[in-house]
């Protein structure tokens, strides 16, 4: 069932693709990931076990279970040997330098992911669900509508917590008031006009449109 639910996603995402998207900016060179190639589609039992660990690891770090599939549909389409041109690996395209030495720094670790451990789907969906949560408990914390953190979050695992904020205000406090003063649909317009990166705006509404194509999540 799970391997038929990404198939709808996805087709979902062909057809949206299709449709109007947002407006092209001025690019800038992207800080942590790079969209890969279309996939092929994953087996159907792999789907299934890849499903059970996203909710394992959402359930764990106190993070919404379908942001995960979503931005794992996204960016690998279920495929745990995705490896794109500056080197994001794996289902949830992680860099062993930046997000996956982030996890590791907070978790009382030293150095960084391995590949293989990154090509490994329990650990690849582990680090990835770790990096989210300190997204939305150190980089992104304060702002308080879940939807406008849904948002922020997606925006900020493309391209970075800092260059989301900049775009607000360069003092972090002043940037995270005036999100704050924003209604979650004016947050997203804001960033699809303001985002200097061409990338975020796309990647917002991609992983927003997988999100919204996804049942009911268990949490809140």
């Amino acid at each position: 069932m799970r391997s038929v639910k990404s198939v709808v996603i996805l087709g979902v995402l062909m057809l949206a693709g299709c449709a109007s998207e947002p407006p092209k900016q001025t690019v800038i060179q992207q800080q942590r990931f790079l969209l890969p190639q279309v996939p092929e589609e994953p087996e159907e039992k792999e789907a299934q076990g890849w499903s059970l660990f996203t909710e394992n690891a959402a359930h764990n770090y106190g993070i919404d279970p379908k942001l995960v599939d979503a931005i794992i549909m996204v960016e690998s389409g279920g495929n745990p040997t995705v490896v794109s041109k500056s080197n994001a690996i794996g289902l949830m395209q992680i860099k062993a330098s930046t997000a996956g030495r982030e996890v590791y720094r907070v978790q009382g670790r030293h150095g960084q992911p391995t590949s293989s451990e990154l090509r490994d789907p329990v650990k690849n969906i582990d680090i990835g669900t770790a990096y989210l949560k300190i997204l939305q408990e150190q980089s992104l914390a304060g702002i308080r509508n879940p939807e406008t953190l849904r948002y922020a979050t997606i925006v900020a695992y493309a391209n970075g917590a800092g260059a989301l904020l900049r775009i607000f205000s360069r003092d972090r406090d002043r940037a995270i008031a005036m999100i704050n003063s924003m209604t979650p649909e004016a947050f997203y317009q804001y960033v699809q006009n303001k985002h200097p990166a061409a990338q975020a705006s796309r990647y917002l509404w991609k992983v927003n449109t997988a999100y919204r194509s996804m049942g009911s999540s268990s949490m809140s």
